[in-house]
């Protein structure tokens, strides 16, 4: 093979992963059910045209719920947001601005840092954030880029 032709197989070239598409249920349960016929990953893998790795990923699945548990995939989508606010400080963040209309994200935030004992509790972006959400800050509209 020449190098370029090599390089796309692997999915090497120019430092780009190649994106294979997702396995349906239909090849997941082709894998486990000639996994349990001959025994042997690799050959259950060949057989439903899918990489070592896709097998082991779904066995710990396999294992717990057997082929109910292969018919639908689970989310990617995190179920919980670890660098999400407390309510209290949102709470605190908002009391700010309603006692002081004229303060600023800037000034809001420094306050809720000397409030409690100088330790960074909110940045003034995600003051900013807070307020519009909240309905106390305009959200500016910019015209779109000519």
């Amino acid at each position: 093979m020449s190098n370029g032709l090599a390089e796309s197989l692997s999915g090497e070239s120019e430092g780009k992963r190649v994106a294979f598409r997702p396995t349906t249920a239909s090849q997941r349960e082709l894998l486990f059910r000639r996994y349990e016929e001959t025994g042997s990953p690799r050959l259950a893998s060949a057989a439903a045209h899918v990489g070592i790795s896709t097998f082991y990923y779904w066995r710990k699945r396999f294992v717990a719920g057997g082929y109910a548990a292969l018919r639908e995939p689970r989310s990617h989508t995190p179920h919980t947001f670890a660098n999400r606010l407390p309510e209290a400080v949102v709470a605190e963040v908002c009391a700010a601005k309603q006692e002081h209309p004229a303060w600023g994200r800037r000034r809001i935030a420094d306050e809720l840092r000397k409030e409690h004992g100088w330790q960074a509790v909110v940045s003034p972006s995600e003051v900013r954030r807070i307020l519009i959400a909240s309905g106390l800050w305009p959200e500016v509209i910019r015209s779109p880029k000519r």
